[in-house]
Protein backbone atom coordinates (compact mmCIF):
# COMPACT_ATOMS: atom_id res chain seq x y z
CA UNK A 1 0.00 0.00 0.00
CA UNK A 2 1.19 3.16 -0.37
CA UNK A 3 3.07 5.64 1.86
CA UNK A 4 -0.17 7.66 3.38
CA UNK A 5 1.40 9.76 6.04
CA UNK A 6 3.48 11.61 3.29
CA UNK A 7 0.69 12.26 0.92
CA UNK A 8 -1.62 13.25 3.60
CA UNK A 9 0.70 15.80 4.58
CA UNK A 10 0.58 17.80 0.78
CA UNK A 11 -3.18 17.47 1.58
CA UNK A 12 -2.89 19.32 4.45
CA UNK A 13 -0.89 22.19 3.60
CA UNK A 14 -3.47 21.96 -0.03
CA UNK A 15 -6.62 22.30 1.89
CA UNK A 16 -5.58 25.54 4.12
CA UNK A 17 -5.23 27.40 0.51
CA UNK A 18 -8.94 27.30 -0.29
CA UNK A 19 -11.74 29.76 0.68
CA UNK A 20 -14.06 28.19 2.93
CA UNK A 21 -15.30 28.67 7.01
CA UNK A 22 -13.74 25.19 7.50
CA UNK A 23 -12.13 22.44 5.66
CA UNK A 24 -11.27 18.43 6.82
CA UNK A 25 -9.73 15.68 4.94
CA UNK A 26 -8.76 12.01 5.59
CA UNK A 27 -6.63 9.40 4.66
CA UNK A 28 -6.78 6.08 5.06
CA UNK A 29 -5.35 2.77 4.33
CA UNK A 30 -6.96 -0.64 5.48
CA UNK A 31 -6.15 -4.43 5.44
CA UNK A 32 -8.90 -7.12 6.55
CA UNK A 33 -9.68 -10.80 6.44
CA UNK A 34 -12.96 -12.85 6.61
CA UNK A 35 -14.04 -16.49 6.89
CA UNK A 36 -17.75 -17.14 7.35
CA UNK A 37 -19.47 -20.76 7.42
CA UNK A 38 -23.22 -21.33 5.91
CA UNK A 39 -23.36 -25.14 7.45
CA UNK A 40 -21.00 -27.12 6.82
CA UNK A 41 -19.78 -25.05 4.02
CA UNK A 42 -17.30 -23.11 3.96
CA UNK A 43 -19.06 -19.86 2.16
CA UNK A 44 -16.48 -17.26 1.97
CA UNK A 45 -12.35 -16.30 2.93
CA UNK A 46 -10.40 -14.02 1.85
CA UNK A 47 -7.97 -10.74 2.69
CA UNK A 48 -8.33 -7.32 1.20
CA UNK A 49 -6.36 -4.42 1.03
CA UNK A 50 -8.20 -0.51 0.77
CA UNK A 51 -6.34 3.13 0.53
CA UNK A 52 -8.47 5.96 -0.02
CA UNK A 53 -9.72 9.67 1.31
CA UNK A 54 -12.32 12.16 1.49
CA UNK A 55 -12.15 15.69 1.81
CA UNK A 56 -15.37 17.60 3.69
CA UNK A 57 -15.91 21.38 3.32
CA UNK A 58 -17.90 23.77 5.36
CA UNK A 59 -19.49 27.26 3.81
CA UNK A 60 -22.20 29.48 4.95
CA UNK A 61 -23.16 26.42 6.87
CA UNK A 62 -23.60 24.03 3.56
CA UNK A 63 -21.35 21.08 3.45
CA UNK A 64 -19.54 19.39 0.22
CA UNK A 65 -18.24 16.18 1.03
CA UNK A 66 -16.16 14.04 -1.85
CA UNK A 67 -14.38 10.64 -1.50
CA UNK A 68 -12.03 9.07 -3.60
CA UNK A 69 -9.71 5.71 -3.71
CA UNK A 70 -6.99 7.20 -5.64
CA UNK A 71 -4.64 9.32 -4.23
CA UNK A 72 -3.90 11.57 -7.07
CA UNK A 73 -4.97 15.00 -8.04
CA UNK A 74 -6.17 15.74 -5.00
CA UNK A 75 -6.45 19.43 -5.90
CA UNK A 76 -9.59 18.45 -7.49
CA UNK A 77 -11.22 16.40 -4.99
CA UNK A 78 -10.73 19.62 -2.52
CA UNK A 79 -12.00 21.69 -5.27
CA UNK A 80 -14.88 19.24 -5.90
CA UNK A 81 -15.92 19.39 -1.96
CA UNK A 82 -15.45 23.23 -1.76
CA UNK A 83 -17.22 23.65 -4.77
CA UNK A 84 -20.54 21.50 -3.51
CA UNK A 85 -20.49 23.42 -0.05
CA UNK A 86 -20.79 26.52 -1.87
CA UNK A 87 -24.18 24.96 -4.05
CA UNK A 88 -25.84 24.59 -0.37
CA UNK A 89 -24.37 27.62 1.48
CA UNK A 90 -27.75 29.51 3.23
CA UNK A 91 -26.60 30.66 6.07
CA UNK A 92 -23.76 31.13 8.87
CA UNK A 93 -21.48 28.11 9.38
CA UNK A 94 -22.19 26.67 13.20
CA UNK A 95 -19.11 24.64 14.61
CA UNK A 96 -18.45 24.32 18.48
CA UNK A 97 -15.05 25.12 18.99
CA UNK A 98 -12.06 22.40 19.04
CA UNK A 99 -8.55 23.33 19.61
CA UNK A 100 -6.03 22.27 16.72
CA UNK A 101 -4.24 18.61 17.75
CA UNK A 102 -0.87 17.28 16.42
CA UNK A 103 -0.94 13.60 17.20
CA UNK A 104 -0.28 9.84 16.67
CA UNK A 105 -1.61 7.16 18.51
CA UNK A 106 -0.75 3.34 17.97
CA UNK A 107 -3.52 0.90 18.76
CA UNK A 108 -1.09 -0.75 21.22
CA UNK A 109 -2.27 -4.65 20.15
CA UNK A 110 0.97 -6.37 20.01
CA UNK A 111 -0.13 -8.80 16.94
CA UNK A 112 -1.86 -7.33 14.03
CA UNK A 113 -4.78 -9.88 13.65
CA UNK A 114 -4.87 -9.75 10.15
CA UNK A 115 -1.08 -10.92 9.47
CA UNK A 116 -2.19 -14.33 11.43
CA UNK A 117 -2.16 -16.62 8.65
CA UNK A 118 -6.04 -17.87 6.99
CA UNK A 119 -5.09 -21.40 7.41
CA UNK A 120 -4.71 -20.61 11.26
CA UNK A 121 -8.11 -18.96 11.56
CA UNK A 122 -9.59 -21.19 9.66
CA UNK A 123 -8.62 -24.20 11.38
CA UNK A 124 -9.87 -22.67 14.85
CA UNK A 125 -13.14 -22.38 12.73
CA UNK A 126 -13.23 -25.40 11.07
CA UNK A 127 -13.15 -26.97 14.87
CA UNK A 128 -15.91 -25.30 16.13
CA UNK A 129 -17.91 -26.24 13.19
CA UNK A 130 -17.26 -29.80 14.07
CA UNK A 131 -18.21 -29.33 17.01
CA UNK A 132 -21.25 -27.70 16.35
CA UNK A 133 -22.06 -31.23 13.90
CA UNK A 134 -21.87 -32.93 16.75
CA UNK A 135 -25.03 -31.71 17.56
CA UNK A 136 -27.97 -33.73 17.33
CA UNK A 137 -31.11 -31.96 15.80
CA UNK A 138 -29.15 -29.58 14.22
CA UNK A 139 -30.78 -28.57 11.10
CA UNK A 140 -27.98 -25.53 10.10
CA UNK A 141 -25.19 -23.20 11.69
CA UNK A 142 -23.86 -19.66 10.75
CA UNK A 143 -20.38 -18.91 11.71
CA UNK A 144 -18.60 -15.38 10.75
CA UNK A 145 -15.33 -13.93 11.46
CA UNK A 146 -13.71 -10.51 10.00
CA UNK A 147 -10.75 -8.59 11.65
CA UNK A 148 -9.20 -5.08 10.42
CA UNK A 149 -6.43 -2.48 10.81
CA UNK A 150 -6.46 0.49 9.99
CA UNK A 151 -4.31 3.37 9.58
CA UNK A 152 -6.51 7.08 9.42
CA UNK A 153 -4.84 10.23 8.80
CA UNK A 154 -7.19 13.42 9.87
CA UNK A 155 -6.41 16.63 8.88
CA UNK A 156 -8.33 20.25 9.25
CA UNK A 157 -7.48 23.68 8.00
CA UNK A 158 -7.36 25.05 11.76
CA UNK A 159 -3.99 23.04 11.74
CA UNK A 160 -5.02 19.44 13.39
CA UNK A 161 -2.89 16.83 11.98
CA UNK A 162 -3.65 13.74 13.71
CA UNK A 163 -2.97 9.55 13.02
CA UNK A 164 -4.92 7.02 14.19
CA UNK A 165 -3.95 3.53 14.37
CA UNK A 166 -7.48 1.11 15.07
CA UNK A 167 -7.88 -2.62 15.26
CA UNK A 168 -10.53 -4.97 15.70
CA UNK A 169 -11.75 -8.61 15.42
CA UNK A 170 -15.50 -10.15 15.72
CA UNK A 171 -16.77 -13.92 15.91
CA UNK A 172 -20.40 -14.55 15.52
CA UNK A 173 -21.86 -17.90 15.72
CA UNK A 174 -25.23 -19.39 15.15
CA UNK A 175 -27.07 -22.83 16.15
CA UNK A 176 -30.53 -23.58 14.23
CA UNK A 177 -31.79 -26.79 15.57
CA UNK A 178 -35.45 -28.42 14.29
CA UNK A 179 -37.37 -30.90 15.54
CA UNK A 180 -41.41 -31.99 13.80
CA UNK A 181 -41.60 -28.38 12.40
CA UNK A 182 -40.53 -26.60 15.43
CA UNK A 183 -37.02 -24.03 15.05
CA UNK A 184 -35.16 -22.77 17.64
CA UNK A 185 -31.35 -21.06 17.61
CA UNK A 186 -28.90 -20.01 20.02
CA UNK A 187 -25.77 -17.75 19.43
CA UNK A 188 -22.59 -16.24 20.46
CA UNK A 189 -21.19 -12.62 19.48
CA UNK A 190 -17.83 -11.76 20.99
CA UNK A 191 -14.86 -9.33 19.57
CA UNK A 192 -12.05 -7.38 20.63
CA UNK A 193 -9.82 -4.20 19.96
CA UNK A 194 -7.58 -6.01 17.88
CA UNK A 195 -6.51 -9.29 20.08
CA UNK A 196 -7.24 -11.96 18.92
CA UNK A 197 -6.48 -14.29 22.15
CA UNK A 198 -9.98 -14.82 22.60
CA UNK A 199 -10.67 -16.65 19.27
CA UNK A 200 -8.23 -19.73 20.32
CA UNK A 201 -10.73 -20.19 23.08
CA UNK A 202 -14.62 -20.82 22.37
CA UNK A 203 -14.95 -24.44 22.30
CA UNK A 204 -16.87 -24.93 25.47
CA UNK A 205 -19.73 -21.91 24.36
CA UNK A 206 -19.86 -23.28 21.03
CA UNK A 207 -20.30 -26.32 22.31
CA UNK A 208 -23.29 -24.79 24.78
CA UNK A 209 -25.07 -22.78 21.98
CA UNK A 210 -25.14 -26.29 20.11
CA UNK A 211 -27.04 -27.87 22.71
CA UNK A 212 -29.23 -24.86 23.59
CA UNK A 213 -30.59 -24.57 20.29
CA UNK A 214 -31.55 -28.20 21.15
CA UNK A 215 -33.20 -27.74 24.43
CA UNK A 216 -35.04 -24.51 23.23
CA UNK A 217 -37.28 -27.16 20.75
CA UNK A 218 -38.85 -29.03 24.30
CA UNK A 219 -38.66 -26.21 26.46
CA UNK A 220 -42.64 -24.16 27.57
CA UNK A 221 -43.73 -21.01 26.89
CA UNK A 222 -44.45 -18.93 28.75
CA UNK A 223 -47.86 -17.36 29.59
CA UNK A 224 -48.03 -13.85 28.15
CA UNK A 225 -48.58 -10.78 30.62
CA UNK A 226 -46.82 -8.15 33.28
CA UNK A 227 -43.82 -9.80 35.00
CA UNK A 228 -40.89 -8.58 37.11
CA UNK A 229 -38.05 -9.69 34.48
CA UNK A 230 -34.58 -9.58 35.27
CA UNK A 231 -32.19 -9.14 32.66
CA UNK A 232 -28.87 -10.59 32.14
CA UNK A 233 -25.82 -7.65 31.11
CA UNK A 234 -26.05 -8.64 27.55
CA UNK A 235 -29.57 -8.26 27.06
CA UNK A 236 -29.51 -4.74 29.48
CA UNK A 237 -26.55 -3.42 26.99
CA UNK A 238 -28.64 -4.47 24.10
CA UNK A 239 -31.84 -2.34 25.98
CA UNK A 240 -29.79 0.50 26.75
CA UNK A 241 -27.72 0.57 23.08
CA UNK A 242 -31.25 0.00 21.28
CA UNK A 243 -33.69 1.59 23.41
CA UNK A 244 -32.04 4.62 24.63
CA UNK A 245 -28.53 5.26 23.35
CA UNK A 246 -29.97 6.17 19.60
CA UNK A 247 -32.38 8.59 20.99
CA UNK A 248 -29.41 10.31 22.65
CA UNK A 249 -28.37 11.04 19.40
CA UNK A 250 -28.08 14.72 18.78
CA UNK A 251 -28.90 15.01 15.62
CA UNK A 252 -31.93 12.93 15.77
CA UNK A 253 -32.82 14.98 18.92
CA UNK A 254 -32.45 18.21 16.81
CA UNK A 255 -34.72 17.12 13.53
CA UNK A 256 -37.68 16.16 15.38
CA UNK A 257 -39.79 17.81 17.29
CA UNK A 258 -41.32 15.67 19.76
CA UNK A 259 -38.16 14.40 20.66
CA UNK A 260 -36.64 17.44 21.96
CA UNK A 261 -39.69 17.65 23.96
CA UNK A 262 -38.97 14.42 25.39
CA UNK A 263 -35.19 14.80 25.93
CA UNK A 264 -35.01 17.61 28.19
CA UNK A 265 -32.04 18.13 29.47
CA UNK A 266 -32.85 17.89 33.45
CA UNK A 267 -36.02 15.67 33.38
CA UNK A 268 -36.07 12.43 35.47
CA UNK A 269 -35.92 9.39 33.69
CA UNK A 270 -35.78 6.96 36.73
CA UNK A 271 -34.16 6.17 40.21
CA UNK A 272 -31.24 7.52 41.71
CA UNK A 273 -29.71 4.44 41.35
CA UNK A 274 -29.77 4.60 37.63
CA UNK A 275 -26.85 6.21 35.74
CA UNK A 276 -25.89 5.66 31.96
CA UNK A 277 -22.55 6.76 30.11
CA UNK A 278 -21.45 6.14 26.96
CA UNK A 279 -17.71 7.03 26.10
CA UNK A 280 -14.89 6.41 23.71
CA UNK A 281 -12.17 7.63 26.54
CA UNK A 282 -13.33 4.14 28.27
CA UNK A 283 -10.54 2.25 27.24
CA UNK A 284 -9.57 -1.03 26.22
CA UNK A 285 -13.22 -1.43 24.37
CA UNK A 286 -14.13 -2.04 20.47
CA UNK A 287 -15.72 2.13 20.83
CA UNK A 288 -12.80 3.28 22.05
CA UNK A 289 -10.48 5.94 20.46
CA UNK A 290 -8.15 8.80 21.58
CA UNK A 291 -10.08 11.57 19.17
CA UNK A 292 -13.21 10.98 16.95
CA UNK A 293 -13.63 11.65 12.91
CA UNK A 294 -13.61 15.34 13.52
CA UNK A 295 -10.39 15.66 15.48
CA UNK A 296 -12.39 16.19 19.16
CA UNK A 297 -10.95 14.41 21.97
CA UNK A 298 -13.00 11.34 23.02
CA UNK A 299 -14.46 11.94 26.30
CA UNK A 300 -16.94 10.11 28.49
CA UNK A 301 -20.65 11.37 28.59
CA UNK A 302 -23.21 11.04 31.65
CA UNK A 303 -26.44 10.61 29.88
CA UNK A 304 -28.25 9.71 32.68
CA UNK A 305 -26.83 10.38 36.35
CA UNK A 306 -28.69 9.94 39.40
CA UNK A 307 -32.14 9.44 37.16
CA UNK A 308 -31.89 12.46 35.54
CA UNK A 309 -31.09 13.39 31.78
CA UNK A 310 -27.85 15.18 31.83
CA UNK A 311 -26.05 14.90 28.72
CA UNK A 312 -26.19 13.67 24.91
CA UNK A 313 -24.15 12.94 22.46
CA UNK A 314 -22.86 15.50 20.22
CA UNK A 315 -20.64 16.55 16.62
CA UNK A 316 -19.15 19.68 16.58
CA UNK A 317 -22.34 20.91 14.58
CA UNK A 318 -24.66 19.53 17.05
CA UNK A 319 -22.90 21.07 19.89
CA UNK A 320 -23.17 24.46 18.14
CA UNK A 321 -26.76 24.42 17.04
CA UNK A 322 -27.83 23.19 20.40
CA UNK A 323 -25.77 25.46 22.17
CA UNK A 324 -23.88 22.44 24.34
CA UNK A 325 -20.13 21.06 24.06
CA UNK A 326 -19.38 18.62 21.41
CA UNK A 327 -18.79 15.38 23.08
CA UNK A 328 -16.27 13.38 20.69
CA UNK A 329 -18.85 11.11 18.87
CA UNK A 330 -18.53 12.20 15.09
CA UNK A 331 -17.72 9.04 13.54
CA UNK A 332 -17.40 7.48 10.10
CA UNK A 333 -17.22 3.78 9.05
CA UNK A 334 -15.09 4.42 6.26
CA UNK A 335 -13.24 6.79 4.34
CA UNK A 336 -16.63 6.86 1.83
CA UNK A 337 -18.84 8.35 4.34
CA UNK A 338 -19.01 11.71 6.36
CA UNK A 339 -19.18 11.52 9.78
CA UNK A 340 -22.44 11.57 11.92
CA UNK A 341 -22.91 11.19 15.41
CA UNK A 342 -22.74 7.65 16.95
CA UNK A 343 -22.58 5.54 20.72
CA UNK A 344 -19.14 4.42 21.44
CA UNK A 345 -19.01 2.82 23.98
CA UNK A 346 -22.71 2.92 26.31
CA UNK A 347 -23.50 1.18 29.50
CA UNK A 348 -25.81 1.10 32.61
CA UNK A 349 -23.05 1.85 35.42
CA UNK A 350 -23.04 -1.02 38.34
CA UNK A 351 -25.16 -0.55 41.46
CA UNK A 352 -24.70 -2.54 44.75
CA UNK A 353 -26.53 -5.48 44.08
CA UNK A 354 -25.84 -8.81 44.17
CA UNK A 355 -27.93 -11.25 41.75
CA UNK A 356 -28.71 -13.29 44.93
CA UNK A 357 -30.50 -10.22 46.67
CA UNK A 358 -32.18 -8.92 43.19
CA UNK A 359 -34.04 -12.44 42.57
CA UNK A 360 -34.92 -13.28 46.65
CA UNK A 361 -37.89 -11.17 46.73
CA UNK A 362 -39.41 -12.78 43.24
CA UNK A 363 -42.38 -14.80 43.30
CA UNK A 364 -43.11 -15.15 39.70
CA UNK A 365 -41.06 -13.75 37.67
CA UNK A 366 -38.88 -14.07 34.04
CA UNK A 367 -35.08 -14.13 33.62
CA UNK A 368 -33.89 -13.17 30.42
CA UNK A 369 -30.64 -13.35 28.76
CA UNK A 370 -28.91 -13.09 25.98
CA UNK A 371 -30.73 -11.87 22.60
CA UNK A 372 -31.09 -12.24 18.64
CA UNK A 373 -33.40 -10.22 17.16
CA UNK A 374 -35.07 -6.57 18.51
CA UNK A 375 -36.68 -3.17 16.94
CA UNK A 376 -37.35 0.02 17.62
CA UNK A 377 -40.00 2.97 17.13
CA UNK A 378 -39.24 6.01 18.43
CA UNK A 379 -39.67 5.37 22.64
CA UNK A 380 -41.26 2.15 21.67
CA UNK A 381 -39.02 -1.39 21.39
CA UNK A 382 -39.77 -4.90 21.15
CA UNK A 383 -36.76 -7.17 21.78
CA UNK A 384 -36.15 -11.14 21.70
CA UNK A 385 -34.15 -12.79 24.68
CA UNK A 386 -32.01 -15.68 23.62
CA UNK A 387 -32.48 -17.78 26.68
CA UNK A 388 -35.25 -17.10 29.73
CA UNK A 389 -36.12 -18.89 32.54
CA UNK A 390 -38.69 -18.61 35.03
CA UNK A 391 -38.13 -17.23 38.43
CA UNK A 392 -40.46 -18.90 41.00
CA UNK A 393 -39.89 -18.06 44.73
CA UNK A 394 -36.70 -16.15 44.49
CA UNK A 395 -34.83 -19.16 42.48
CA UNK A 396 -33.93 -19.55 38.98
CA UNK A 397 -36.20 -22.39 37.84
CA UNK A 398 -37.09 -23.92 34.76
CA UNK A 399 -35.74 -22.73 30.96
CA UNK A 400 -38.73 -21.44 28.52
CA UNK A 401 -38.47 -20.77 24.53
CA UNK A 402 -37.54 -17.48 24.30
CA UNK A 403 -39.34 -14.72 25.42
CA UNK A 404 -40.11 -11.42 23.72
CA UNK A 405 -40.26 -8.03 25.97
CA UNK A 406 -41.60 -4.62 24.71
CA UNK A 407 -42.69 -1.21 26.19
CA UNK A 408 -42.04 2.63 26.49
CA UNK A 409 -38.37 2.86 27.02
CA UNK A 410 -38.89 5.91 29.47
CA UNK A 411 -41.17 4.20 31.32
CA UNK A 412 -39.30 1.11 31.45
CA UNK A 413 -36.30 2.98 32.70
CA UNK A 414 -38.20 4.07 35.42
CA UNK A 415 -39.20 0.44 36.31
CA UNK A 416 -36.14 -0.29 36.85
CA UNK A 417 -35.82 -1.25 40.44
CA UNK A 418 -32.41 -2.65 41.46
CA UNK A 419 -29.32 -2.79 39.44
CA UNK A 420 -26.32 -5.47 39.88
CA UNK A 421 -22.59 -4.93 40.86
CA UNK A 422 -21.46 -7.18 37.95
CA UNK A 423 -20.74 -4.51 34.64
CA UNK A 424 -20.00 -6.95 32.17
CA UNK A 425 -19.83 -5.46 28.28
CA UNK A 426 -20.32 -6.94 24.78
CA UNK A 427 -17.07 -6.83 22.38
CA UNK A 428 -19.63 -8.38 19.83
CA UNK A 429 -21.42 -5.81 18.89
CA UNK A 430 -22.05 -3.67 15.69
CA UNK A 431 -24.25 -0.59 15.06
CA UNK A 432 -25.95 0.37 12.37
CA UNK A 433 -27.20 4.12 10.96
CA UNK A 434 -27.67 5.93 8.35
CA UNK A 435 -26.14 3.34 6.19
CA UNK A 436 -22.64 2.99 7.89
CA UNK A 437 -22.82 -0.81 9.28
CA UNK A 438 -21.42 -2.37 11.20
CA UNK A 439 -19.52 0.59 13.17
CA UNK A 440 -17.44 -0.75 16.02
CA UNK A 441 -18.97 -0.24 19.50
CA UNK A 442 -19.93 -2.02 22.94
CA UNK A 443 -22.56 -1.78 25.14
CA UNK A 444 -22.83 -3.36 28.48
CA UNK A 445 -24.85 -3.26 32.13
CA UNK A 446 -24.57 -5.23 34.95
CA UNK A 447 -28.15 -7.38 35.93
CA UNK A 448 -30.89 -5.19 36.22
CA UNK A 449 -34.47 -5.95 37.63
CA UNK A 450 -37.41 -4.17 36.23
CA UNK A 451 -40.25 -4.37 38.20
CA UNK A 452 -43.50 -4.38 35.36
CA UNK A 453 -42.54 -5.49 32.30
CA UNK A 454 -44.53 -7.11 29.36
CA UNK A 455 -43.91 -10.05 28.32
CA UNK A 456 -45.19 -11.75 25.54
CA UNK A 457 -46.03 -15.60 24.95
CA UNK A 458 -49.18 -17.69 24.60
Amino acid sequence: MSDITSISRQLADLIKKYPADYIEAHLEEGQSSFISYRGKTLESIGRNVSVGGNVRALVKGGWGFASFNNLEDLEKRVEMAVRQANLAAEKESQLAPVSPVLDKILSGVPQNPVLIPLSEKKQILDEYNEILWRTPKLQTSVIGYADSRKNSIFMNSAGSFIEQEKMNVTLRISAIAADNGEVQQAGISAGSPGDFTFMRNQHAEVERIGKQAVTLLSAPQIKGGEYTVILDPILAGVFVHEAFGHLSESDFVYENDRMREIMTLGKKFGSPILNIIDGAAVPGLRGSYKYDDEGTPATRTHLIKEGVLVGRLHSRETAAKMGEKPTGNARAITYRYPPIVRMTNTYIEPGKTTFDEMISGIEEGVYAKNWYGGTTSMEMFTFSSGEAYMIRHGKVAEALRPVVLSGNVFTTLHNIDAIGNDLDMNQGGGCGKGGQSPLPVSNGSPHIRISKCLVGGR
